[in-house]
């Protein structure tokens, strides 16, 4: 077992670069067409984590809220310093009803699965449910918010916090999973996908560029860009005040960094080149740290509760499917509304980032909705439950 919080880290690290190196060895291979390098790093890190190989220590657990609290600010800024705010304000409306439509299904699935399954549950079930909707359709924040509002006993809260780990951390690999699936599924739903296709041809002309220009002095400015944004970040939004439960420090934090990001992105540090590869580190570094603390060792306890997690993922993912079809919505849209409700601000932008990296401020605009109104539509599904 790892206990010391350097090695933890560092394992981590290692087994992300001989992920990368295992796709790019084996790129023409059926599998990895099917499973890419980041899905095989979340589960890889999840297993380890799962096999009780890094301890529950001081150590690991400051590395990880210190890495990932470092990296995830940075990551973002320096992803977004190419993004064109104009084509992110065209995608309003559409983006908005790709959102409602997640946070609809979800709460459809929560008050099918309770009225179905009702006569299996503890007294009181309700209120789980009711916090584990706000965590669901905004981030844990709201959880923790309707934990005290519902005044959910802690020993259902407990079987709801399970839920937000085993089925969350399977519903974020999935999303990843279906990313090589995106043109087939548009072609499927006949969506539109030029805004998509805009921000690869971006994304790809940059990255042209980036291979024939970068030297080692474009890697250090963004480094030292993307972590002293954070750390600026980090330091405003711990003395900000909190609104409510629901913006606190983390969240300001993220917010400040995008902001930042995205203003810095129309100046001339926007031409550095070598932002995509730095950021992409980055995103391989804090998909391997979230996924090292999933721990899939209890999902054999209250196997009901678990069911029912998969149960209302799989009724939104089928109502998502059938509105997706009828209104021509693209897949990186309902991806990115799902994930910005079940994942939140830590998922969402990342999801963003693996379809292209000008089109981050979607996947941020989106979780902060969630951040804003996941309480409320937590206490409509609560209200709607305890009514059976």
């Amino acid at each position: 077992m790892i206990q010391d919080g350097f090695m933890y880290f560092s394992v981590l690290v290692a087994f992300a670069a001989l992920m990368v190196a295992f796709e790019k060895k084996f790129n023409t291979n059926r599998f990895l067409k099917f499973i890419p390098g980041i899905v095989l790093i979340y589960i890889g890190s999840a297993i380890m984590q799962t096999c009780g190989l890094f301890a529950d220590n001081e150590s690991t657990a400051t590395v990880y809220s210190s890495v990932k609290g470092a990296l995830l600010p940075a990551m973002l800024a320096i992803m977004l310093l190419k993004c064109d705010i104009r084509s992110i304000i065209k995608l309003g409306p559409r983006m908005l009803g790709g959102f409602l439509v997640a946070v609809v299904s979800i709460m459809i699935g929560f008050i099918i699965v309770y009225i179905s399954f009702q006569h299996f549950y503890i007294k009181d079930t309700w209120k789980a449910f009711g916090a584990l909707a706000g965590s669901w359709t905004g981030g844990s924040a709201n959880m923790v918010a309707l934990q005290g509002i519902l005044k959910v006993p802690e020993n259902i809260f407990g079987y709801a916090l399970m839920m937000d780990t085993i089925n969350y951390a399977v519903w974020v690999m999935f999303m990843f999973w279906l990313v090589p699936f995106a043109s087939k599924f548009n072609s499927w739903t006949k969506a539109d996908t030029s805004f998509i296709q805009k921000g690869f041809e971006e994304a790809a002309a940059a990255s042209s560029e980036e291979k024939t220009g970068v030297q080692f002095q474009h890697m250090l400015y963004l480094l030292g860009i993307g972590l002293f944004i954070s750390a600026l970040s980090t330091f405003a939004g711990q003395h900000l005040p909190e609104i409510g439960a629901v913006i606190n420090g983390t969240s300001w934090t993220i917010m400040l960094a995008s902001i930042i990001g995205l203003i810095l992105g129309q100046t001339p540090v926007a031409k550095i080149p070598g932002a995509l590869d730095v950021s992409n580190v980055m995103l391989y570094v804090i998909v391997a740290l979230i996924a090292s603390q999933s721990d899939f060792s209890n999902i054999a306890q209250a196997p009901i509760y678990l069911v029912s997690g998969f149960l209302i993922m799989l009724i939104h993912l089928i109502i998502m499917l059938l509105l997706g079809k009828l209104f021509k919505y693209d897949l990186f849209t309902l991806g990115v509304a799902s994930l910005a409700n079940i994942g939140g601000m830590a998922s969402a932008p990342m999801l963003a980032a693996s379809y292209s990296r000008a089109l981050i401020p979607v996947g941020v605009i989106m979780a902060l909705i969630g951040s804003f109104l996941g309480t409320y539509f937590g206490m409509i599904v609560a209200k709607i439950l305890s009514i059976f």
